[in-house]
């Protein structure tokens, strides 16, 4: 398994081979700057830079991630662009994607005029 730029990003699979070439977009996580793939997830963006954990539960507040990568659970449920309960397994990233963990069942949050975010 080969690293791209220190991610964990794999770029030459055994058995798919080396991943084509892409596009770069800049999405970011928890205030982070991330530099993700055009076409990938923002599960797959966010595993690949080593982080894990994407929410915390309602009762228990453990950490969650990535369970079955297919949509079908909400293990990697994050609040993106303000709306929270993404699933981020099958969400596309986009340039400038504000992507937050999501703590319970998240908040939703509208952006009126670009500077102001209000919690509703």
């Amino acid at each position: 398994m080969d690293s791209d730029g220190g991610t964990l990003r794999i770029t030459d699979h055994p058995i798919l081979g080396p991943m084509p070439p892409a596009g770069e977009v800049t999405i970011y996580f928890n205030g982070r700057e991330i530099t993700a793939r055009e076409g990938e997830t923002v599960a797959a963006a966010l595993a690949a830079e080593g982080i894990s954990a994407f929410r915390t539960t309602v009762k228990r507040k453990e950490s969650r991630g990535i369970f079955c990568a297919i949509g079908r659970c909400t293990d990697c449920a994050m609040t993106v662009n303000g709306i929270p309960n993404i699933r981020t397994c099958i969400t596309t990233v986009e340039e400038n994607m504000r992507v937050e963990s999501q703590e319970g069942l998240g908040e939703w949050r509208i952006n009126r005029n670009g500077d102001d975010t209000e919690t509703v």
